[in-house]
């Protein structure tokens, strides 16, 4: 197994719900994290079925428990009424639960018992290269990150089956959709628009859809934890910026399953926007697991398109930049390349500007640090890039 670097022992005296796509492993760190621990899977048809018609079963089966004790229930949005069995074991006997989920839209949408703040939130995300031994860039371009894709050396039919599935179960299921077939084009379109500025009136058109209905579908890929928005960054000093975001299904390997592009090739710009949306991915993660809700990722592109930078990691309670960074798949990083890191540069003198690369060896190109990004990812999640 591999190790993961989300430390849910960490969380003493707390209650929490655990977040994450389909298949990021769960069920399985729990299980190796709280091997004793009494679990609920709700993805059991006759557990589900059993807390469906009795939610007050939880309460029975937990009541004699001793205080402090943990519950884990597996799949929560499943049967939204137990929060409230929830709540009153948590309040009553002072057990701690952790509830896990892929999709907290069944709950907020059903008004389900979210306990108030008696619960904190983690997510799970997809594997960072810090989890892998021997970690290898083009096998996470080209089969993601979800543990079961990466470790295997053909992924596409468990890619094709994760798409079929989670149309299957997230959306039909949750009866959010009623027009399947214009959703599924959409989730292609979408899959172009990936670590793009959306234009929901350009996809509408594309799909045969209202720009309100494409906003809806972002809506419920976000939700259900396909896809997210990278914010841009929004102060204003010398150059007007854009304020929309940008969009990144939650897979580098999603996307490009949807397109056909696999296998990418090194040099293609396809590869290029893969690389950007990987390491996307590997920020997200590492601010999350090891700053929480200090520091924020955001990009910077000035409106007339000039100048952009791919991500920037800011202070949360200052919004001081302290790194901005770009992503370039080229083996040959050339002084051109720097000119958005540059620019950014000008107006935010202390901010680190680190260039990303496929050349071999790190050098330094006026202030700019250009760096391979098999040794970059490392330095990362070892702190070298982010302060404290």
């Amino acid at each position: 197994m591999l190790e993961r670097l989300l430390d849910l022992n960490e969380i003493k005296n707390d209650s929490l719900f655990l977040w994450g796509s389909r298949q990021t492993g769960k069920s399985t760190l729990l299980k190796a994290l709280f091997p004793k621990v009494k679990l609920y899977d709700l993805l059991k048809s006759d557990v589900r079925m059993a807390f469906q018609l009795r939610p007050a079963l939880l309460r029975e089966k937990c009541e004699m428990m001793d205080e402090g004790e943990i519950v884990i229930i597996d799949e929560v949005q499943k049967v939204p009424s137990l929060l409230d069995e929830v709540h009153w074991l948590i309040e009553n006997r002072g057990l701690r639960f952790i509830l896990s989920g892929s999709s907290a839209r069944k709950l907020r949408r059903s008004g389900a018992n979210l306990l108030g703040g008696r619960a904190l939130r983690c997510t799970l995300f997809p594997l960072v290269s810090a989890e892998i031994p021997n970690f290898d860039i083009n096998r996470a371009l080209n089969n993601g990150m979800l543990p079961r894709h990466y470790l295997s050396d053909d992924p596409s039919k468990r890619l094709q089956a994760y798409i079929g599935d989670y149309l299957q179960q997230e959306i039909i299921e949750e009866a959010v959709v009623r027009q399947l077939d214009a959703f599924s084009r959409f989730l292609q379109v979408a899959a172009m628009c990936n670590t793009e500025i959306v234009n929901y009136s350009n996809i509408a058109q594309d799909c045969g859809i209202s720009a309100k209905t494409v906003k809806e579908y972002f809506t419920i890929l976000e939700e259900t934890m396909l896809g997210f928005y990278l914010p841009a960054y929004s102060k204003n000093i010398k150059r007007r910026l854009i304020q929309s975001p940008k969009f990144y299904y939650f897979d580098v390997a999603i996307p490009n399953h949807l397109l056909h592009r696999n296998p990418l090739k090194p040099g293609t710009d396809h590869y290029g926007h893969a690389l950007e949306h990987l390491i996307i991915q590997e920020l997200r993660a590492y601010i999350s697991y090891k700053h929480g809700e200090n520091k924020t990722l955001t990009y910077w592109r000035t409106l007339d398109n000039k100048y952009e930078v791919d991500a920037l990691i800011s202070d949360t309670a200052t919004a001081h930049v302290e790194v901005a960074i770009e992503a370039k798949s080229s083996e040959h990083i050339v002084s051109a390349d720097t000119k958005g890191l540059k620019a950014f540069g000008e107006e935010h003198p202390d901010a680190k500007l680190i260039l990303l690369s496929m050349e071999e060896q790190p050098r330094k190109i006026n202030d700019v640090e250009v760096w391979p990004v098999k040794q970059f990812l490392p330095r990362l999640w070892a702190g070298k890039i982010v302060k404290g």
